[in-house]
C-alpha cells in the first residue's frame, strides 16, 4: 500500500470509526456471540487473493462488531470504565503512523523527550510533588510486576547478581488483600516469591481497607520466623468495591521495616486530577512506587498506565541491559527507557496523552469525572431509598455496589436470584453489570464511568433492573 492508497482506505476507516461511534447506543452492549462464531466466518487458511479496503471495512462491520462488548456504550456499568476517547484516537494513529522504534533515546529522541514531558505533565495534575519520575507501561498488571521485581532485589540485596532467589537463605514476604487486583497475586508468582510468600491481610470489615494493626503483627510474625518482608501492596479503589487501603499508617510501617510500598490506583487515579478527591491516597508521597492508567475512567485510549518511582535509580538498577549495538555517547545524559521495565522495545505511547491533553484540556475531563461522582451518589441514593434493596460497600467514586434482598429469599435462593437478574440484563444486550463475590455472597457491581454515559442512562438502567428482578421473582 501506497501513500496515496493509504490516504483513501484511511480516510474510509475514519469515517467508518467515526459512523461506529455515533451509533454504538444502538448495539447490544454485550457481544452477540457464542464461542467460535467470529472465528468461524473466517477463512481457515492465509488469503490467496487482495482484497479492497471498503471490504474489509463490511467485514469489520458484519464479523467483527457483533463479537464485540462494546466499552464504550453509555449503558456498559460493568468492570471499570475503559474510555478512549477520540482524541486520543488520534494520537493513538500518529504513533503507528509514524512506526517509530522505541529501543533507546537515539532510536527516537522524540518518544523519549514527549514521554518525559506528558509524564511530568500527568504527575502535576495529581498533584505528586517533583520527587517522583514516571514512565509509561502498558498496563497496571505490568508496572506492579516491575515494581515487585525491583522491591524483591532491593529486599535480596540484588540477588540477581549472585544466584537468585534460589540461593536466598530466608523468604521474601509480599504483603496485600483480598481486595487487590488479581494482577498483583500474579506479579508476586511471577516474581518469584511464591504463593507461600504471599500474605493476604485482615481488612477492616466496613470498607474493606487493609488493617494496619494486621499487617504490624504479620510482618513482626514473619520476621521472627526468618522471614524478610519485601513489599507491601496497597489498593487505592480496589476492583471489587472501591476500598482504599490507609496508605499514610501503611507507609509508616514499611518505612521502619525497609519495605517497597507500592500503590496499585489503576482506576482510581483518575480521581486524583479532582484536588477533592486526593486525601483518599493520603501518603502517597511516601510510597516507593505509583501505578494509574489513563486508559480507564480518564479516556485516554489503551494502552496507557503510569508507573512513577521516588528513586528510579532502582528500577535501573534491576532492569538495566546495555548491549554494544544500542550504545551511544550520550547514554550518561538521557533517558534510556528500555531500562524502565521489561520490554526492550516501545511505542509512542505517550502521543496519545499529548494529544488528549491538548484537544480536549484538563477542565473537560475533571467535569466529566465530577459528572461521574455525582451521577453515582444520585443512584446510591435511589438504591437506598428503594425497599429490599441495600447498598453493600461504601461510595467512594464512581463505582456503586448493590444487592435485591427480598424477604421471602435468603442463601442459595438469593444468590440464584442475584444471578439471575443480573445475567438476563447482560444477555439481553440492553445493559452490562458485573457480578462479584463480597464476603462469600453475590452482589452487582455498577460502575459509572463511560464518557457517554448520562444521568438518562443510570435512570433506564434502574428501569431495566426493576423489571427483570420481578421477573426472576417469578420463577
Amino acid at each position: 500500500m501506497n501513500p496515496e492508497e493509504f490516504r483513501q482506505a484511511g480516510h474510509e476507516l475514519i469515517d467508518w470509526i467515526a459512523d461506529h461511534r455515533s451509533q454504538i447506543e444502538n448495539l447490544p452492549v454485550r457481544a452477540q456471540v457464542e464461542p467460535g462464531e467470529v472465528r468461524s466466518k473466517f477463512s481457515t487458511t492465509p488469503p490467496e487473493k487482495i482484497s479492497k479496503a471498503g471490504e474489509l471495512l463490511e467485514q469489520l462491520q458484519q464479523n467483527i462488531v457483533p463479537g464485540i462488548t462494546q466499552v464504550q456504550h453509555p449503558m456498559h456499568f460493568g468492570w471499570f470504565p475503559s474510555n478512549a476517547s477520540l482524541s486520543s484516537v488520534l494520537g493513538d494513529i500518529a504513533s503507528s503512523g509514524l512506526g517509530t522504534l522505541g529501543i533507546s533515546w537515539e532510536s527516537c529522541p522524540a518518544l523519549t523527550e514527549v514521554e518525559e514531558v506528558v509524564c511530568d505533565w500527568m504527575r502535576q495534575l495529581v498533584g505528586l510533588s517533583d520527587a517522583w519520575e514516571g514512565c509509561i507501561q502498558d498496563t497496571a498488571s505490568t508496572a506492579c510486576l516491575t515494581a515487585l521485581l525491583v522491591a524483591r532485589e532491593r529486599a535480596s540485596t540484588f540477588s540477581e547478581n549472585r544466584g537468585g532467589l534460589q540461593a536466598e537463605p530466608k523468604p521474601l514476604v509480599v504483603y496485600t488483600t483480598e481486595e487487590a487486583h488479581s494482577s498483583v497475586i500474579k506479579a508476586a508468582l511471577l516474581s518469584g516469591f511464591g504463593r507461600d510468600n504471599v500474605r493476604l491481610v485482615a481488612m477492616v470489615p466496613h470498607d474493606r481497607s487493609m488493617s494496619t494493626a494486621a499487617l504490624s503483627e504479620m510482618i513482626q510474625q514473619d520476621i521472627e520466623n526468618g522471614c524478610v518482608p519485601a513489599a507491601i501492596v496497597a489498593s487505592v479503589g480496589s476492583t471489587g468495591v472501591t476500598a482504599f487501603d490507609p496508605i499514610e499508617s501503611m507507609a509508616e510501617i514499611a518505612s521502619v521495616h525497609g519495605i517497597w510500598l507500592h500503590v496499585d490506583a489503576a482506576m482510581a487515579g483518575s480521581a486524583m486530577l479532582l484536588p477533592e478527591c486526593r486525601q483518599l491516597w493520603q501518603g502517597v508521597e511516601s510510597a516507593d512506587s505509583i501505578s494509574w492508567n489513563p486508559h480507564k475512567w480518564m479516556g485516554t485510549i489503551l494502552d496507557c498506565s503510569l508507573l512513577y518511582l521516588r528513586n528510579p535509580e532502582e528500577l535501573i538498577r534491576v532492569m538495566s541491559t546495555n548491549p554494544s549495538y544500542l550504545r551511544s555517547k550520550v547514554d550518561n545524559e538521557v533517558n534510556q527507557f528500555r531500562d524502565w521495565g521489561i520490554p526492550l522495545g516501545r511505542r509512542f505511547r505517550a502521543l496519545k496523552l499529548w494529544y488528549q491533553l491538548e484537544l480536549e484540556g484538563v477542565e473537560a475531563i475533571q467535569n466529566r469525572l465530577r459528572r461521574d461522582l455525582e451521577n453515582a451518589l444520585w443512584f446510591k441514593n435511589i438504591v437506598d431509598n428503594t425497599e429490599h434493596w441495600e447498598v453493600v460497600a461504601p461510595v467512594k467514586l464512581q463505582t456503586v455496589c448493590i444487592r435485591h434482598v427480598p424477604p421471602m429469599l435468603s442463601g442459595e435462593t438469593l444468590e440464584a436470584h442475584t444471578m439471575r437478574w443480573v445475567s438476563a440484563i447482560n444477555q439481553s444486550g440492553v445493559a452490562f453489570m458485573s457480578p462479584a463475590k463480597l464476603n462469600g455472597s453475590w452482589m452487582v457491581r455498577v460502575s459509572i464511568g463511560v464518557a457517554a454515559t448520562t444521568r438518562d442512562h443510570i435512570s433506564a438502567l434502574w428501569e431495566t433492573i426493576q423489571k427483570e428482578v420481578a421477573v426472576s421473582l417469578e420463577k
